[in-house]
């Protein structure tokens, strides 16, 4: 079966490490997948991997010079408008959707979000041959609320060997390759509003002994930099984008995510799947992945009440994190269902 991949993107995000992950593992397990990618230069290196692990790629300028003898497209974008231009090239697409189908903000701002998705995203969703989404909560909330039918949930995996916890002696010389030493929590998100960063900083204003490591990058990083030296905070470094996040985890003590808005947050998978101890809001994505007290802590989103679970975290959560991953959250997991749901419906 010959499957080609296809996407907007021109920088790298979440969706193109999906793919990276996922299109090798396919085609070892019999599927004939290729992907589509703009020529764009921040996406080099997802192709170039791909080309190495034998994987075709067709970097395009337009979706013209793409071929259609395939048996399936499965397409996956950025932006919801072009999903317009898909469906002009390949009438019969498969939807990969990775996107954040409800965020849970206050109220008004949440129905707000909630009728945009409806009216943007949804019509491009209603029109495909099938959705695939990343969690099975996705696939519920797309049915029931939004009226989507062929909705099929895979979720998401990890590499376990990449991301994995320390070993003996590993941790301090990590530590002391990154400076640190004090309890030190990792904060991966990139930096948009559903991540809720401000709630990150007044945690950190709280806990003047722990010290914070920001991951990532996005429009609202110069706000977030403004803000932590307006309130004069010297525990929080911000590191950007980063390359080394396995070692990271394995460096840090706890990973903090109070995030607003999931499908299936693969910075959670990668904490635990390193046996770190993850403190993460009760919003229902994240609640598929931990069970409070059992594999991570749910806490809702207020400063003070994840100080106190900063102050409080057991850590043999951690190990029971990791394996809750190695039993429902492999990358082989996760590429064996994609390929039964490309295959059989």
């Amino acid at each position: 079966m010959r499957i080609l991949f296809v996407t907007d993107a021109k920088t790298v995000g979440g969706s193109e490490i999906y793919l990276k992950e996922m299109l090798p593992r396919l085609r070892q397990l019999g599927l004939e997948a290729e992907a589509a990618m703009p020529l764009a230069e921040k996406t080099a290196f997802i192709r170039e991997a791909l080309e190495a692990m034998g994987v075709p790629v067709h970097a395009y300028r337009s979706l013209e010079e793409l071929p259609q003898d395939y048996d399936r497209v499965v397409a996956s974008a950025w932006y919801p408008q072009s999903y317009k231009r898909f469906f002009e090239r390949f009438p019969r697409l498969t939807l990969l959707i990775h996107d954040q189908i409800e965020i849970f903000y206050p109220l008004g701002l949440r129905y707000l979000y909630r009728l945009g998705y409806h009216l943007l995203q949804v019509p491009n969703l209603v029109r495909s041959e099938a959705v695939i989404t990343v969690s099975r909560w996705a696939a519920r909330w797309l049915q029931e609320v939004h009226g989507v039918k062929q909705v099929y949930p895979v979720p998401n995996g990890v590499d376990t060997e990449r991301f994995r916890p320390p070993q003996p002696g590993e941790k301090e010389k990590l530590r002391e390759r990154y400076g640190l030493k004090r309890f030190s929590v990792i904060v991966p998100a990139r930096m948009s509003p559903e991540k809720n960063h401000l709630t990150v900083l007044l945690t950190a204003r709280l806990t003047p002994g722990v010290d914070f490591l920001l991951v990532g990058t996005g429009e609202l990083m110069g706000v977030w930099q403004k803000t932590a030296r307006l309130l004069n905070l010297k525990n929080v470094r911000f590191l950007g984008r980063r390359t080394d996040m396995p070692d990271l985890y394995r460096a840090v003590d706890a990973m903090l995510l109070p995030t607003l808005g999931e499908n299936q947050s693969l910075a959670t998978l990668e904490a635990m799947a390193s046996a770190l101890p993850t403190v993460t809001t009760p919003i229902p994505a994240q609640q598929e992945l931990i069970t409070s007290g059992q594999t991570g802590l749910l806490v809702p989103p207020k400063p003070s009440a994840l100080a106190q679970a900063l102050r409080n975290l057991p850590f043999h959560l951690g190990k029971q994190a990791r394996d809750h991953v190695l039993a429902h959250h492999t990358l082989e997991k996760s590429a064996h269902t994609l390929a039964c749901v490309l295959t059989t419906t």
